[in-house]
């Protein structure tokens, strides 16, 4: 894995992908934090100007509610009346039907100076009368519903502690904003819708799909409620009680706390409406960011159409030369001018090389005929010198009948050799050859050796390298014939199979002394013993001739058996199909 990543890395596409990367990478990155931190600006200073506004509004909201407070305070502490309205109606009826005519009077007239609320009213615990002001709602019905709210709300015993604390009120899906100031046994208060208190609001610019809202100190809308549940906008209070500011599902939420009621005022302003605030060239630079991302890709993509493609091409057709396929030769397809020249200029040195490798490979066939034609010529006159000693030395004995029978088998052997104009003779005419030879010798050292020779009938027809086995009897007969005890000869031929392939194994084996360890050992390392006497000039001829004729495939091995004495064992692959004879 570790090679493959170093490879790639020093390949000319990763460098031309690098280099593009370091050249436009950090300019990317540059516009990227920019156009970031122009969006954090914008957001920041839209999140300060709507919380200076928004504070603004709620500011103008809690005057108008403290100057309310102030009133309820004043007339708790000052009207007598509210003594009156708290005696039992039954102790004294016309002194408290004054006195509640009285404070109606007082309230209704008061009610006028305060269009912040709806309206004011007062409420008798002992009597269980509630007195309002008229000027609000729509009918009498109306009415008797925001009667029936505040009585609810008087029964649960509201905490009027907090003197200076406007508190909300839930019912049927409104909410209500009031205050309740207690004197003995009455309640003084005011009562107003909380879509009341967000109509200065309306006059603020959130966007088309923003909005200001009122929400409890639950944090519950009292307005917008579905708009904030489709957008799955939530509501949350900052670390600092005096502003929040949070991001949800696409919107800026902004809310400022009421100081004088337990309510807050949130903003609601979209992303987009926010984003639309940007500067013309901080968008500009989002649109090159983007673009320059894109135009890389795209760039990528043309340089490996036009440059890389054509390298790899190149470099695959080279991987193929190297493996040995000479026809791979680049394909002609539409590319740049300098591409088109070298792969003409590739092409054509690839036909070169085939034509090349083609002479070379002739100029060796034809050395390695001469050289066989060499060799084969190098072993008839070696036999032939022979062939006259031994003659000469039948006619010093004067044995005229061996010398007839010794020419016979000369005559019969040279036919042999000067027919034999071929690299590969029948096996069956190379082993009647040898049986030949054997007679000749016999006919020199009678009762000194004996011969036996086997052969598959299959592998008579097959062909070998003439003179292959008459070589090893010969070298046999050379070395380890001793005229004081005979020896035996012995020649198998036969077909092996390993491996799926079929070969010829033929085996020469004597009963002699066997091979000298020093002969043994060099033999066995390929060591060349030809000396200038022509001692084992025989076994390098035929171990040379396989190897030209058949490379590696061919074997020759020398190992001296147990009991037995020198041993050649010789393996030819079988290449040669039979043929029927002519």
């Amino acid at each position: 894995m570790r090679r493959h990543i170093t490879l790639w890395l020093k390949s000319l596409r990763a460098k031309l992908f690098l280099g593009l990367l370091v050249t436009t990478v950090p300019l990317i990155v540059v516009l990227l934090v920019n156009n970031f931190y122009s969006v954090q600006v914008v957001r920041n200073q839209v999140v300060k100007s709507n919380s200076n506004m928004l504070r603004l509004y709620l500011d103008q909201i809690d005057r108008n509610l403290q100057d309310v407070d102030n009133y309820l305070i004043d007339m708790a502490m000052t009207n007598l009346d509210l003594l009156d309205f708290d005696t039992p109606i039954k102790q004294d009826e016309s002194r408290y039907l004054k006195a509640k005519i009285r404070l109606f009077q007082t309230i209704n007239n008061a009610a006028g100076n305060y269009k912040s609320i709806d309206l004011l009213f007062l409420y008798s615990e002992k009597n269980k009368d509630l007195v309002m002001t008229q000027e609000f709602g729509r009918d009498i019905a109306e009415r008797n519903r925001v009667a029936l709210m505040i009585e609810r709300m008087l029964e649960n015993r509201p905490d009027t502690s907090d003197l200076r604390t406007w508190k909300t009120w839930q019912s049927e899906g409104q909410y209500y904003v009031y205050h309740v100031v207690k004197t003995e046994g009455v309640y003084i208060g005011a009562w107003v819708n909380a879509s009341k208190l967000m109509v200065p609001l309306q006059l603020i610019d959130l966007g088309q799909n923003g909005a200001a809202l009122l929400a409890t100190d639950t944090l519950e809308p009292m307005n917008f409620r579905q708009m904030i549940e489709q957008n799955g906008i939530r509501l949350a209070v900052g670390e600092k009680t005096d502003l929040i500011s949070s991001t949800s599902s696409n919107y800026l939420v902004i809310g400022q706390p009421s100081h004088k009621g337990s309510f807050y005022l949130f903003a609601l302003i979209s992303e987009k409406t926010v984003l639309e605030q940007l500067p013309y060239l901080q968008r500009i630079s989002s649109i090159i960011s983007v673009g320059a991302a894109i135009l890389m890709l795209l760039f990528i993509i043309y340089m490996r159409k036009v440059f890389l493609l054509p390298i790899y091409r190149i470099i695959k057709a080279m991987r193929k030369l190297g493996e040995g396929h000479w026809n791979s030769e680049i394909e002609n397809y539409p590319t740049s001018t300098e591409f088109e020249i070298m792969n003409d200029t590739y092409n054509h040195m690839v036909s070169e090389i085939q034509h090349l490798k083609i002479n070379v490979y002739e100029e060796k066939l034809n050395h390695q005929r001469v050289e066989l034609k060499h060799l084969q010529m190098q072993i008839n006159p070696h036999f032939f010198l022979n062939s006259l000693n031994i003659i000469y030395n039948l006619a010093t004995v004067k044995n005229f009948s061996l010398i007839q029978e010794m020419s016979k088998c000369l005559v019969a052997h040279f036919r042999f050799m000067f027919r034999s104009n071929s690299y590969l003779v029948k096996l069956k005419d190379e082993l009647v050859h040898t049986k030949n030879y054997l007679r000749i010798q016999q006919l020199r050292f009678p009762d000194i050796f004996s011969y036996r020779i086997e052969a598959q009938e299959e592998v008579l027809l097959l062909e070998i390298p003439p003179l292959t086995i008459q070589t090893m009897v010969e070298n046999s007969i050379k070395h380890a014939m001793n005229m004081d005890q005979p020896i035996q000869i012995d020649i198998q031929v036969r077909i092996i199979e390993e491996e799926d392939t079929r070969w010829i194994a033929i085996l020469v084996a004597d009963s002699g002394p066997g091979f000298p360890e020093a002969v043994l050992q060099k033999l066995q390392e390929h060591v060349d013993l030809t000396s200038e006497e022509g001692e084992h000039i025989g076994i390098w001829n035929v171990r040379r001739r396989l190897h030209l004729l058949y490379a590696d495939r061919a074997s020759i091995e020398f190992y001296n058996a147990l009991g037995r004495g020198a041993t050649v064992r010789i393996r030819i692959p079988e290449a040669t199909e039979p043929r029927e004879e002519e």
